[in-house]
């Protein structure tokens, strides 16, 4: 049995049965499918009828006052995975109604439309022959008060709602209300009562679902098992011992910081520490040194002045630009981005912003997360900065001033109206005081950079001095940061191991 691949038995099972219920669900009968809740549907009781006000009020339009009037409050929705349009209705072409909302044993009073999810949907709704309207049924079994209901066209999880004002035509306790009519494309096209509906338990989650959670759990719970019998102990952690010092980028700290903490509880003879700064003084530092006990992180290649270098991309690494929230800017374009480094812009009101003028908070220049800026989004190189005080009043120019280290530009952007500036990711996105920039409607994310829509990120390389030994700290240290336990880490701090990527072997995502 130790030769049988279970494992990977288990990884197909796992990823097969739920494609296969999300494909029988979804498209094959879930494509097209209407819902309804019956979100309300209440009577007054006659518990302080003195103080009902209104509610004794409520007149027909023959002005006779309505048999024990009640309200009902309806949601029709679209739950399945298409959109539903006027054709899908199986109602004969021409006729204006596509559902009947049933109220067994009352008469309908009035009834209107309360709430549309996309006002697009007003004109299905308006005019004498749209489809909207009421009418009471006489049967054998009593009064059935309908109310017609139009052919809306319905995008995926759009719905309406309408009210209905009925009255009581019989004796007895009130039948639950019902949704009558038939869509094409999804099972049998009848409407389905969804969560939420007054007076009977939810339909809830299919039973089909509840065996497929099941199923999944315990094959989630066997897999342990099923190594542990057939594998025995994981592959051990390559330790190395020695001293290593780590130099160059802010952006990669936060892996960094938790990567090194990890690798020294396991690897105990390991002594690492951190000297971060910025990705070219850590190039610099390691050239002119030329030690094997001195590794380097940088956000993007050394070029060519640096021969003696050896690259090993590690990450994807996204950056943002950011702003101070007052400034009232949530998204600029690339060309306007290039106008407010350059000076152009002098006041946020300029770009539909507020009334505060423009600063500039810059990194320093032989910064990574700077030349990655410049080369990715501003296409050339920044002016100098004119200042060190970023709160200053412009002099007949836009305010530029410049802070050492990821932490250093985020305070001051947060602290000062009107500044911009620009961050690794994650830095960001921790930071309270400052507001990530959508660059061309573009958010920072791995999918946009890989798409070739999002502009500013960088690969994360380690250098080292030559090619070190296999054995040594260096080497060690850099494959566990591309083993399994060191990419979780990389995840966890909003960025992406190479092996994540399409093209993982240089790190460099697909431009289009």
């Amino acid at each position: 049995m130790s030769d049988v691949p279970w494992e990977l038995i288990l990884a197909i099972i796992g990823v097969l049965v739920p494609i296969a219920a999300f494909l029988w669900e979804f498209v094959v009968v879930g494509r097209k499918r209407l819902g309804y809740r019956v979100q309300m549907d209440t009577t007054p009781t006659r518990i302080g009828t003195n103080y009902a006000g209104a509610w004794q009020r409520l007149d027909r339009e023959d002005g006779k006052r309505l048999t024990d009037p009640s309200f009902a409050l309806l949601r029709v929705e679209n739950v399945g995975s298409a959109p539903i349009d006027e054709s899908d209705y199986a109602s004969p072409e021409g006729e204006k109604v596509g559902l009947w909302a049933r109220f067994p044993g009352r008469k309908v009073a009035g009834v209107v439309v309360t709430e549309l999810s996309d006002s697009a949907l007003e004109p299905y709704f308006v005019g004498a022959d749209c489809g909207l309207g009421t009418h009471d049924v006489e049967s054998e079994t009593g009064t059935v008060g309908t109310v017609s209901l139009p052919k809306v066209k319905l995008n995926p999880r759009a719905h309406y709602k309408v009210l209905v004002v009925l009255e009581r035509a019989g004796a007895g306790e009130f039948a639950e209300p019902d949704v009558v009519g038939t869509v094409s494309g999804g099972g049998d096209g009848k409407i389905l009562r969804t969560k939420g509906q007054t007076g009977t338990p939810p339909t809830g989650t299919p039973r089909w679902a509840g065996a497929l959670i099941a199923f999944l759990l315990m094959v989630g719970l066997a897999e342990p098992l099923i190594f542990e019998l057939t594998e025995g102990e994981a592959v051990p952690l390559e330790c190395a011992a020695g001293e290593l010092t780590v130099v160059g980028s802010t952006a990669f700290e936060s892996v960094l910081d938790e990567a090194v903490v990890t690798y020294e509880n396991s690897c105990p003879e390991a002594d690492i520490a951190l000297q971060l700064g910025n990705s070219h003084d850590g190039l610099r530092d390691l050239n002119d040194r030329a030690s094997a006990e001195l590794l380097a992180f940088s956000d993007g290649e050394k070029g060519e002045q640096m021969p003696a270098l050896v690259p090993r991309p590690m990450a994807l690494l996204l950056f943002t630009v950011v702003i101070n929230p007052k400034a009232g800017v949530h998204e600029l374009s690339s060309p306007d981005l290039r106008r407010v480094f350059d000076g152009q812009v002098r006041n946020w009101q300029e770009l539909g912003g507020r009334d505060l003028p423009v600063r500039i908070v810059d990194r320093e220049a032989d910064s990574g997360t700077r030349a990655t800026f410049e080369e990715r989004v501003l296409g050339r190189r920044e002016p100098g900065e004119n200042t060190g005080n970023c709160a200053a009043e412009p002099q007949g120019e836009v305010v530029r001033c410049r802070r050492e280290g990821t932490s250093g530009l985020l305070d001051a952007v947060s602290k000062t109206p009107g500044a911009i500036g620009y961050s690794e990711v994650e830095a960001a996105n921790d930071h309270q005081g400052v507001r990530p920039v959508l660059i061309d409607g573009q958010a920072a994310t791995p999918d946009a950079v890989e798409e070739g829509v999002y502009p500013y990120w960088q690969t994360e390389y380690a250098y080292t001095y030559g090619v070190p030994a296999s054995g040594s700290l260096p080497m060690s240290f850099m494959r566990y940061l591309t083993d399994q336990r060191g990419a979780d880490i990389i995840r966890s701090h909003d960025k992406s191991p190479c092996q994540d990527l399409r093209n993982h072997v240089s790190c460099r995502p697909d431009q289009r």
